[in-house]
């Protein structure tokens, strides 16, 4: 398997490049150089089997010539083998045609540790094989980051910096961060946005001495191989409730939009979607490009779902490239106004073909905190304000009610303690692994919002 950027000016790589370089050297993003075809025998084939079994299947063909294909099997199986429920990703049903699948169950209790918890071996595998070290760079919102450091934590010959937005994380997500004693750990936090955050990590790929000199990889959805990990999760649900024989539709709550990326993938490869809902709070970039074909950037308004607190999907980007029949130009156009200005707008046969298969709905914070009780008082069940957002958003966009339809449970009640008291009177509590976690010392440097004070920052722990 091969792979392309999505502005179609970087040199196409095997996967194991890609897994390593994480973000095209022109800026891009990588993609398969052509999806992996499933039948409808190939995912009927699926049913029964288990988690890291299926996730096998799935992935094979995207790492054909990798270092990792024969390993591939035994790697899963170790990187699921800690999760806390025997089913690794369960669903749950909600009422005749509404399910949550349940991705809370990985050691961060968030969506982000089934892929993480896979690409954390495979970066150990392959930098093995080459012989090298490498320095991990990476912004979080509030769950990539815990999920990352647990992949990576004491890995020889890895250094991990996360940056984080200060102030803008839940408390739970915070420490669950900066509370993990390890060597090769490095937590920032950053004066500004998680927008911030994931700008200074771009203009760090950017930097071509810097890339070289610290072999730096990334681990946000930027890298291919998280979307891939996560493409498994989409098949696995749906073979559960019918699929390939009748189709299912996917509620998503997503702020940079790798989650639903994947999910599109999987429709690339077969899996009969109906439609993907995007779910947005109040930061609603992505649903207003929905209703109006224009991407426009806006302020960043803190919400009980900070996970979501975005306004540059940067996942959007490899989507358009699709849209756009594969064309690099169209896409570096795009993402040039985008900088320039802070807008694009997507010429109409390509926002036709998006809004086939994507519609998105907004929630605030009150309508979130009424979802999260409306769903305990009718099943007992605690959500967290992301899973309230996709719930809501699935019910809202007026589907077939005759259609399965999937929202994906994003992270454990229990990181977000203060929102689900607030909505449902009951606060959450910790994992038995987690008990502790407000009584241990945190580690973590504030730095402005200044690339040349984060650039020393990493230059010195990876010398030191």
């Amino acid at each position: 398997m091969r792979y392309v950027s999505t502005r179609g000016r970087a040199p196409v790589l095997g996967f194991d490049d890609v897994l390593l370089t994480g973000l095209a050297a022109d800026g891009g993003l990588y993609v398969p150089e052509t999806w992996p075809q499933l039948s409808t025998a190939d995912i009927t084939a699926l049913s029964g089997l288990d988690y890291p079994t299926l996730a096998a299947r799935i992935m094979a063909p995207f790492v054909a010539g990798s270092v990792l294909a024969q390993d591939l099997p035994a790697l899963l199986a170790k990187a699921y083998s800690g999760f806390s429920h025997t089913a690794v990703a369960p669903l749950v049903q909600l009422n005749a045609n509404d399910w949550l699948v349940e991705l809370f169950h990985g050691p961060t209790l968030a969506f982000k540790d089934y892929a993480l918890q896979v690409v954390g071996h495979m970066f150990e595998r392959v930098i093995a094989a080459r012989g090298t070290r490498m320095t991990i760079v990476g912004a979080t919102s509030g769950d990539t980051g815990s999920a990352a450091i647990e992949a990576c934590r004491a890995r020889a010959n890895i250094d991990v910096f996360i940056l984080h937005p200060a102030g803008r994380t839940s408390e739970v997500q915070r420490r669950q961060m900066t509370t993990v004693d390890a060597p090769n750990v490095h937590n920032v936090a950053i004066a500004g946005t998680f927008d911030d955050c994931q700008d200074l990590v771009k203009a760090m790929f950017a930097d071509t001495a810097l890339r070289q000199d610290l072999n730096l990889s990334a681990v946000n959805s930027i890298n291919w191989a998280r979307i891939m990990a996560q493409i498994v999760y989409y098949f696995w649900s749906a073979v559960q409730i019918g699929a390939p024989n009748r189709p299912v539709a996917f509620a998503v709550p997503t702020g940079n939009f790798g989650n639903v990326f994947a999910g599109y993938s999987a429709s690339r490869m077969g899996l009969p979607v109906a439609k993907f809902i995007v779910g947005s709070n109040r930061n609603d970039i992505l649903t207003r490009y929905f209703e109006t074909g224009s991407m426009t950037v806006e302020g960043v308004s803190p919400s009980l779902s900070p996970s979501m607190d975005i306004q540059v999907s940067s996942n959007f980007e490899r989507l358009l490239f699709e849209a756009y029949g594969r064309d690099g130009a169209a896409v570096t156009r795009l993402m040039d106004q985008l900088k320039q200005s802070g807008r694009y707008a997507v010429a109409d046969a390509p926002h036709h073909a998006i809004t086939a298969q994507f519609v998105g709905r907004r929630l605030d914070d009150a309508g979130t905190k009424a979802i999260m009780a409306a769903v305990h008082g009718a099943t007992g069940a605690l959500i967290d304000p992301h899973t309230a957002v996709g719930l809501h958003a699935g019910r809202a966009a007026g589907l077939d009610p005759a259609i399965p339809r999937l929202t994906l449970a994003t992270a454990h009640p229990a990181k977000f303690p203060d929102a689900v008291f607030a909505a449902t009177g009951i606060r959450p509590a910790l994992p038995p692994q987690l008990a502790d976690l407000f009584e241990r010392t945190e580690r973590f440097t504030p730095l402005a919002n200044d690339l040349d004070a984060v650039k020393r920052f990493v230059r010195a722990r990876v010398t030191a």
